[in-house]
């Protein structure tokens, strides 16, 4: 698997949270950073992760934020990233972009690791 971007993700002092009858659904707002050999650049206003936990204790992770930077040619691009998955260390991030150099990685099977740290995460994602 190759590296292609480490996004480090610096959380929100707000947190959100309601529980309903069957679920809780949580929303963690985000800004951050973003740098890889294909692109560099930062969160877009906020990105959000959504958790929905159910009450036998498994958890779903979907986050989706939008990135503004440059690509390796040197041109100017946004990323828009949704990243979905159960478990932290095995997520699927997809990506839509404008960037004609980066399209491969719209194209592309990815996956993401995702590691907390002291002001949030970082997300690791490769393509396989």
């Amino acid at each position: 698997m190759e590296l292609v971007m480490t996004v480090h993700v610096v959380l929100s002092k707000n947190t959100y949270y309601v529980k309903g009858k069957e679920v809780g659904k949580c929303m963690l707002p985000f800004t951050g950073t973003a740098d890889g050999p294909y692109f560099n650049g930062a969160v877009l206003g906020e990105g959000v992760d959504t958790q929905t936990i159910y009450n036998d204790g498994r958890v779903l992770f979907s986050a989706r934020y939008m990135l503004e930077g440059t690509d390796m040619t040197g041109n100017k691009c946004s990323i828009f990233i949704e990243n979905n998955g159960e478990s932290l260390e095995k997520m699927t991030p997809t990506i839509v972009t404008d960037s004609e150099a980066l399209q491969f990685l719209a194209e592309s099977e990815l996956t993401s690791v995702v590691t907390p740290n002291d002001v949030g995460v970082e997300v690791k994602i490769y393509k396989k």
